[in-house]
């Protein structure tokens, strides 16, 4: 039987933090920022400022600062039709309205860059609204399960109704009524971005890709989800009309958290982050791993440490070893590891050892839904896996390369230093209700940061707490240092 799982989502204006927890332990973090959110999947009313013949694309407005660009091979009018692909000075006129989706981000000088074949992602299903194929994930193996995943669409999709879909991987073990809930899903988004295109005037945002709170409850939230749990008011009553609208079974799982101490800090997730951060990662026998993540892979050491065992030298490091396959696993979600990564289990002298310690890793590796291959071990003793990239490691979100040490080791970021003071300072003006002022002391680029992109933030906070926040920098502070002195 599966473990029970809860998702604390904590809110801030700045960033939303979301963590997985089974029995009381964090298995997965997920960090979005507010002013890194992409574009990409975003769709628009958007009208056409210039065509270009030469280069076969034209310049869209879509209310971006600057003009998008769309190619004669992104729009979806000239290659549907059945024709030799027309030129785009027949397909488009300057000035015209147009619906379109983003695929790449604007990148230095470059604007978006748009297509006109149109694609919604629901949790089980691709929606494509002008196709009428149905497609399956070539990841989905044998192609008897294909058909069959095949076979349990069409039934649910009534002649008569246009568009097509693609059957995503995470459909594999899917329900007819839980395919049926996610056609409903994308039909009814579909809907309301062909009723707001017929009002607007562009250039507007018809659709705008789904928050990192909304995409926990269409991605990650299953049957073995007990509780998601809220920290703001007004982004509980958001996602609440969300799951009402879209994933009605969803509403009694939600709570909203009103409780005085931060809902990161109640459940232990902030000592988490902060180990997850680190280099070693500590045993409960008083073995240890060491995690090294560079650019080419990422190399875990299994390490005896100070446990001796009871019995025998070989009895020691099997259990270490069982010890840091479960915590390998756990750690490999935590930090979000992906690509080529190799174990350096301590050496076992007898073959049963090996294997107990490979299906015991399997068997926790089984928890994690992201694709991945483990090998048996190797000559050399190492086991080498690869796991699937699907986002940036927590390191590569939280962290950036040290100056100091020229990328050798990391340092969090600035601005991650300023949401750690911004929390830091909402616990203690909770904790010293007398105090009059609350002066920050940390490093000059850090207060930089707090009079510049973070200076609304932080007057925010101020008003919030009814108290004065003043600055200090200070030259000889490390970023990650900071005090918050009471006045």
């Amino acid at each position: 039987m599966a473990a029970m799982n809860d998702f604390l989502i904590n809110f801030t204006p700045q960033e939303t933090r979301v963590a997985l927890m089974q029995q009381g332990q964090v298995q997965e973090l997920h960090i979005e920022r507010t002013g890194s959110r992409g574009l990409v999947g975003n769709i628009y009313l958007g009208r056409v400022v210039r065509v270009l013949p030469g280069m076969q694309s034209a310049f869209m407005d879509i209310g971006l600062e600057r003009t998008a660009f769309l190619h004669v091979a992104d729009l979806w009018e000239a290659r549907h039709n059945g024709e030799p692909p027309k030129p785009i000075e027949r397909l488009l006129n300057e000035g015209q309205n147009l619906v379109v989706q983003v695929l790449k981000d604007p990148i230095g000088s470059k604007g978006a860059r748009l297509s006109t074949q149109l694609s919604i992602a629901g949790r089980l299903l691709v929606y494509l609204p002008q196709e009428h194929h149905i497609g399956v994930s070539q990841r989905i193996e044998p192609e008897a399960e294909r058909e069959a995943l095949r076979e349990k669409l069409l039934r649910q999709v009534a002649p008569d109704e246009t568009g097509g879909f693609i059957v995503r991987t995470m459909a594999e073990t899917a329900t007819e009524e839980e395919l049926a809930a996610d056609i409903a899903y994308l039909r009814k988004i579909w809907d309301d971005i062909r009723t707001a295109a017929q009002t607007a005037r562009p250039p507007t945002l018809l659709y705008n890709d789904l928050s990192l709170g909304q995409r926990v409850l269409r991605d990650l939230v299953t049957q073995e989800t007990q509780r998601i749990v809220i920290d703001s008011r007004e982004n509980f009553v958001k996602l609440q009309a969300f799951t009402e609208a879209f994933m009605p079974q969803l509403v009694p799982l939600l709570e909203h958290y009103t409780g005085e101490r931060p809902l990161f800090d109640l459940h232990g997730v902030e000592s988490e982050i902060e180990k997850a951060l680190a280099r070693r990662v500590e045993l409960k026998s008083g073995g240890y791993l060491i995690i090294d993540q560079t650019e080419a892979m990422t190399t875990i050491d299994v390490n005896t440490g100070a446990f001796v065992g009871q019995r025998n030298f070989d009895d020691t490091i099997f259990k270490t070893n069982l010890e840091a396959a479960q915590a390998i696993a756990r750690q490999l979600r935590l930090r979000n590891l992906g690509g080529i990564i190799i174990i350096d289990f301590i050496d076992m002298e007898r073959a049963e050892h090996r294997n107990s310690v490979l299906t015991e890793f399997n068997k926790a590796l089984a928890r994690d839904h992201t694709k991945m291959s483990v090998s048996n071990f190797t000559q050399l003793g190492l086991v080498e896996m690869t796991r699937k990239r699907t986002r940036e490691s927590l390191a590569h979100v939280l962290c950036e390369p040290c100056p100091t040490c020229g990328g050798r080791g990391e340092v969090r970021t600035a601005q991650t230093m300023c949401y750690d003071v911004l929390r830091e300072l909402l616990r203690e003006a909770r904790q010293f209700l007398d105090a009059h002022e609350f002066r920050i002391l940390a490093a000059p680029n850090v207060i930089d940061l707090f009079l510049e992109e973070e200076s609304q933030s932080l007057a925010m906070l101020s008003d919030f707490i009814g108290k004065r926040i003043t600055l200090h920098a200070e030259a000889s502070y490390a970023q990650e240092q900071f005090d918050i002195v009471l006045l």
